[in-house]
């Protein structure tokens, strides 16, 4: 009885430790399914339509090659940066594509891939608003600056605010509507997003700073601890920027100013 006991639990390990080996990709294989957290409200990178109800952006585009790449199907997952690590963790999704600001607090819990875009950091303030005419109107006494909670402008902007009030909010909505009713005066942002508040409202005025503020380069994320899938996400990223993939995406997108090309 004894002896079973042990075979039984010897079975139970080498059964776990091969699971636990298993690579994401060969999953992605055998299902035939690559999953991708998207994050759909991310104009110029993962932005769904309304209109046509379609994604439709740089890393929505670049999915889809990637998929075709492993000759799988794409099936999109919704998902926020205040969800993203939590989606990664648990293995919600194969892989995050919505430009992923790849910042140190990020990087101790999930796996960053090699960067294809890189953005500054960008104010949004209204036309009417007599405060803030250039970038060094900002960080002023009596000056309120909002920025969304989870994104990496919250810990840039609480380091870099010397006298104007930081306001931090709970969604990108919110940030919007506190500027647009006056209760703050400017939100932080990037480029992709600073071009669809130009795109999509009548009252946004951009503020671009006088010179480089904080530049992050945006990648995409997946869990640690799995080499095989890892590597092969890398030879992808390497194919676009080589064979011009990555560059069409880019200008078909608006984005090709922060495009990381080499």
């Amino acid at each position: 009885m004894g002896q079973f006991i042990k075979f039984f639990l010897l079975v139970c390990f080498v059964g776990t430790f091969l699971i636990a080996q298993e690579s994401k990709l060969d999953k992605i294989i055998a299902t035939n399914t690559l999953k991708v957290c998207i994050w759909p409200e991310y104009y110029g990178i993962s932005y769904l339509d309304k209109r046509t109800q379609k994604l439709v952006g740089i890393d929505s585009d670049l999915a889809q090659e990637l998929a075709k790449d492993l000759n799988v199907k794409l099936e999109f997952v919704q998902s926020s940066f205040a969800k993203l690590i939590d989606d990664v963790t648990i293995q919600k999704c194969d892989i995050a594509m919505f430009a992923i600001g790849n910042t140190p607090a990020r990087r101790e819990k999930i796996r960053f891939t090699t960067p294809h875009l890189s953005s500054d950091i960008y104010a949004i303030t209204t036309k009417t608003n007599r405060k803030i005419q250039s970038w060094d109107d900002i960080d002023k006494k009596g000056v309120v600056v909002a920025v969304a909670k989870g994104t990496y402008h919250e810990p840039v902007m609480k380091e870099k605010l010397k006298h104007a009030q930081l306001l931090v909010v709970n969604s990108y909505h919110a940030r919007e509507q506190e500027v647009q009713s006056g209760r703050a005066d400017v939100f932080m942002t990037d480029y992709p997003f600073g071009k669809r508040m130009l795109a999509k409202t009548n009252w946004a005025k951009l503020i671009i700073p006088s010179q480089t503020y904080h530049m992050t380069p945006y990648a995409w994320a997946t869990s640690y601890g799995d080499d095989k899938f890892y590597n092969r996400v890398e030879k992808f990223i390497s194919d676009i920027k080589k064979d011009g993939r990555l560059l069409k995406a880019a200008k078909a997108n608006g984005l090709e100013p922060i495009a990381k090309l080499k």
